[in-house]
C-alpha cells in the first residue's frame, strides 16, 4: 500500500504552536536546572509550568510591536507568572532558545524522512525481486551496451535508499543539538550545568562550544544531505523518463483512470510525477547552497540567516517527504513492457555481444588491437547497412579461421549475462 503524504506531521512540527511549545518546554526545563543549583526558589518551575499559557494570536499580536518573536512570546508568558516572571528567560539569550528548538524540530522531522526512506525501500526490494531476471537493455552514453536486467536497475536503488538512510541518520545525529550558552556563548549569567541538563531532558547533545548561535555548518551539513537523497530520487526519475520515451517504452509511471496527459493530445502518457521529483531536487540543491551561505556570519552571530532558515528548512523537508511519497507511488504502479525490452535488445542486430566475439577472438591467439580491428569493421558494416552482426561475422574470412559456427552461435546468448545476477543481489542484501 503506498503510504499517505505526511504533510500535516511536517507542516505541524514547523507550526507556531510545536514552536512555541518547545522553547515553553526549554525555559521550564531550564528553571528546573536552575532550581536544582538554587539560582531561583525551588517551587518557581512547578509553578510556571502550571500557570504558563500560549497564545499563538496574542503572541503574534505582541510581536507585530515588538517585531521580535522570543520577546513577545516572552512578555506574553510572563503575565501568567505573577513573581516568577522575574525568572522566566533569565540568563538567557533568544538564539539558546531558538537553536535548541530547532535541533528538536529536525530531529522529529528527520523520523519522519527515514520512515519515508524504509518504506521506499522496501518498495524496490519487491520490485526489484519480481524483476531480478527480466533483460533488457544497458545504456552507456545512451548509446546500447550490453545486457542487464531491469531488476538489477532496482537493486542499484535500493543500494542508494540504504545509503541515503546511513547518511539521514548520521545527519540527524549531528543536528540534534542545543545550546544555552547566553549572549555570546561564555555562559556568562547562566551555567553550563543548566545547558547540560536541558539538552539530556530533551533528548539532544550539547554543543561543546557555541557562540550566541550554534555554528551553521552544522546544519549546511544536514541541507547537504537532503540535496543527496534528492539526487538520488532525481537519478531514479531520471531514469523512468527516458524508459517512458517513446522510442523506448520499456517502462512508464503509473497513469490513472481519467487522467489526462495534455490539453492539446488526447493520446499523451507524459512522466509528469518523474518530471516533479526532477524539479524539487533542484530546489534541494538550491536550499543546500543557501545553508552553506549561512556558515560564516559577522563575528559572534549577525541575524542574515534567520531569515533564510525560516524558509529552507521547512521548504526542504516537506518537499523531500513530498518526493519520497512520489517515489514510493511510481515504484509501486510502474508499467513495465518485457516484449519492448526484448525488442530493443535486438534492435541493433547482434551489436550488443561485441565484446564476448572480441574476447573469444582474443582466446584464440589474435592480439588484442588485431581483434578490436575485425570486430568493430563488423560492427560498422551492421551500424551502416542494418545487417546482422552474427551474419557479417560468418561471412569475414578472419573470424571464420579462428572460429567455428558453433562457437560464434554460443557467444550470442543473453543468459550469459544472467549469470552472476544473483551475487549481485546477495551483495546488497536481497535474496
Amino acid at each position: 500500500m503506498i503510504p499517505r503524504y505526511s504533510l500535516p506531521k511536517i507542516s505541524r512540527i514547523w507550526g507556531d504552536e510545536f514552536k512555541f511549545a518547545t522553547m515553553l518546554q526549554i525555559e521550564i526545563l531550564s528553571l528546573e536546572a536552575m532550581a536544582q543549583l538554587k539560582k531561583v526558589p525551588r517551587q518557581t518551575p512547578s509553578r510556571v509550568r502550571k500557570n504558563a499559557r500560549i497564545n499563538l494570536a496574542a503572541i503574534n499580536k505582541i510581536e507585530e510591536k515588538t517585531q521580535h518573536d522570543v520577546v513577545a512570546f516572552v512578555n506574553y508568558v510572563a503575565q501568567f507568572l505573577g513573581s516568577d516572571a522575574q525568572y522566566f528567560h533569565m540568563g538567557l539569550t533568544s538564539s539558546d532558545v531558538l537553536d535548541t528548538t530547532l535541533g528538536l524540530q529536525l530531529k522529529a522531522v528527520s523520523e519522519i524522512l527515514l520512515e519515508d526512506l524504509q518504506q521506499l525501500r522496501a518498495v524496490l526490494a519487491k520490485k526489484a525481486k519480481k524483476y531480478k531476471e527480466m533483460v533488457c537493455m544497458g545504456r552507456t552514453h545512451g548509446v546500447h551496451a550490453e545486457p542487464t536486467t531491469f531488476g538489477l536497475k532496482l537493486a542499484l536503488w535500493y543500494d542508494d535508499a540504504a545509503r541515503n538512510i546511513a547518511r539521514l541518520q548520521q545527519a540527524q545525529k549531528e543536528v540534534a543539538v542545543g545550546k544555552l550558552s547566553g549572549a555570546v556563548g561564555t555562559y556568562s549569567n547562566i551555567e553550563p550545568a543548566v545547558e547540560a541538563y536541558v539538552c539530556k531532558k530533551l533528548g539532544l547533545r550539547a554543543a561543546p562550544i557555541s557562540t550566541q548561535v550554534i555554528q551553521r555548518d552544522v546544519y549546511a551539513q544536514y541541507m547537504a544531505t537532503l540535496a543527496v537523497i534528492g539526487a538520488s530520487l532525481e537519478k531514479i526519475a531520471t531514469e523512468i523518463r527516458h524508459l517512458q520515451k517513446t522510442e523506448v517504452l520499456e517502462a512508464e509511471e503509473p497513469f490513472g483512470k481519467g487522467q489526462k496527459g495534455s490539453s492539446a493530445m488526447p493520446h499523451k502518457r507524459n512522466p509528469v510525477i518523474c518530471e516533479r521529483i526532477c524539479g524539487l531536487a533542484r530546489l534541494l540543491r538550491s536550499n543546500a547552497m543557501a545553508a552553506l551561505e549561512n556558515v560564516a556570519l559577522w563575528h559572534e552571530r549577525d541575524i542574515s540567516h534567520s531569515s533564510v532558515e525560516r524558509i529552507i528548512f521547512p521548504d526542504s523537508t516537506i518537499a523531500l517527504d513530498y518526493m519520497l511519497h512520489k517515489c514510493i507511488q511510481v515504484i509501486e504502479g510502474i508499467q513495465v513492457y518485457p516484449q519492448n525490452m526484448l525488442a530493443n535488445l535486438a534492435k541493433t542486430g547482434g551489436l550488443i555481444f561485441s565484446q564476448r566475439v572480441l574476447l573469444a577472438l582474443m582466446k584464440k591467439g589474435l592480439a588484442r588491437a588485431k581483434a578490436y580491428d575485425v570486430v568493430q569493421r563488423n560492427a560498422m558494416k551492421t551500424w551502416k547497412a542494418g545487417t546482422d552482426f552474427k551474419e557479417n561475422l560468418l561471412l569475414d574470412r578472419e573470424v571464420i579461421a579462428v572460429l567455428k559456427k558453433n562457437e560464434i552461435d554460443a557467444l550470442f546468448d543473453l543468459n550469459y549475462y544472467l549469470r552472476n545476477v544473483g551475487k549481485i543481489f546477495r551483495k546488497v542484501g536481497l535474496s
